[in-house]
């Protein structure tokens, strides 16, 4: 988990904490790709099993996501269990008439949705450039369409690969999500969310066969994408090498409370950069918010917690809601208060709504 996958889970997670706050039920799936072609690259560099290697990150992730407070999603769902179910939703495509096949692979002809295109609204010569770059093939012989993405690989030899109606083999990595979401959240929900490098292909295609498969339109009523996270002036990816970890910063002893405030004091949408005065400038806040809260008094806060529900609730404006939260602290330390109720208000409002317990 590097910073810029944190400030994406974090920004999730306000949206998940707000709606529950406001009496919603809250159905949230995340699905995770335990298989594909830079896991496997990555086992064959280190001579580790592929399985093993999956297990081994998922479960890294996962306690990276505890030490951040993020609260779990309901539903947490790999690739590998979820092979039969895609596997069947691929079959859906196939009858209706949208696969086609490349040398034992199965396409999908993005020109079988005449929606294509309205998640991201890219030019043409754009789509193919990002499907290039994002894990696509758009230069393969044989195929109908460059931007046409495969959904399911046949079984090359020295690789994984499971028995299925479309011969042995393993999924494409959209169409997982298109069958994960219709398994679990059904032909329509509310939000869709990642990072924006997802835009495209990622969520296009995804909104593709789903749309394809049950005719249905959308699949998801809003797709949310959090910003990109640089480091040394360029965005943290794994190509690069420029990653800044969770787990480094856990390891090092720093406080989540202060890496979730980092990520919160810029909008979840703006790219932006981490740097070292950031983290500090966030623990700085944390340490004035909790010496504001452990004096034992302070000043209402009932007008505090309105203000950041209403932030939260304008588009998850993070920075707004902790510059409020900033100006309660600076009054309570100038002036103090009547009593105690006010700085418990406010450590329940920023543990609930914000993940940061003071």
């Amino acid at each position: 988990t590097h910073l810029g996958h944190a400030a994406t889970y974090v920004a999730f997670d306000v949206l998940v904490r707000a709606w529950r706050d406001g009496g919603h039920e809250v159905l949230y799936v995340q699905n995770v790709t335990d298989v594909d072609d830079p896991l496997l690259e990555r086992a064959a560099e280190t001579g580790q099993p592929w399985d093993e290697l999956a297990a081994g990150q998922v479960d890294l992730f996962r306690a990276d996501m505890a030490w951040l407070q993020v609260v779990p999603p309901t539903q947490y769902i790999g690739a590998v269990e979820s092979i039969p179910m895609i596997a069947e939703f691929v079959e859906r495509l196939r009858t209706a008439g949208a696969t086609y096949e490349v040398d034992g692979d199965v396409y999908f002809p993005v020109r079988a949705d005449e929606r294509f295109g309205s998640v991201s609204n890219l030019d043409a010569e754009t789509m193919k450039a990002l499907f290039a770059e994002r894990g696509g093939d758009p230069d393969r012989p044989g195929k109908k369409d460059p931007l046409d993405p495969l959904v399911w690989q046949r079984e090359r030899p020295g690789e994984p690969s499971w028995d299925s109606p479309l011969g042995r083999g393993r999924p494409g990595w959209h169409v997982e999500c298109s069958a994960i979401a219709l398994h679990y959240l059904g032909e329509t929900f509310d939000v869709n969310g990642g990072g924006s490098d997802l835009v495209f292909p990622h969520h296009e295609m995804s909104a593709s066969h789903t749309h394809v498969a049950t005719g249905r339109w959308p699949s998801a009523r809003a797709h949310v994408h959090a910003g990109m996270i640089a480091l040394d002036g360029e965005k943290m990816s794994k190509s690069r090498g420029n990653l800044e970890f969770a787990s480094r910063l856990r390891a090092e002893g720093r406080d989540p409370a202060a890496v979730r405030l980092a990520v919160l004091s810029e909008h979840y949408r703006a790219d932006r950069a981490w740097t070292a005065d950031m983290l500090a400038a966030a623990e700085g806040r944390l340490a004035r918010w909790r010496a504001a809260v452990a004096a034992g008094s302070g000043p209402d806060a009932t007008g505090l917690l309105d203000e950041v529900r209403r932030h939260v609730a304008d588009d998850l404006n993070t920075p707004a809601a902790l510059a409020a939260i900033d100006r309660w602290a600076e009054d309570a330390r100038l002036h103090g208060g009547p009593g105690a109720d006010a700085p418990r208000l406010v450590r329940d409002m920023t543990t609930a709504l914000l993940g940061v317990p003071l």
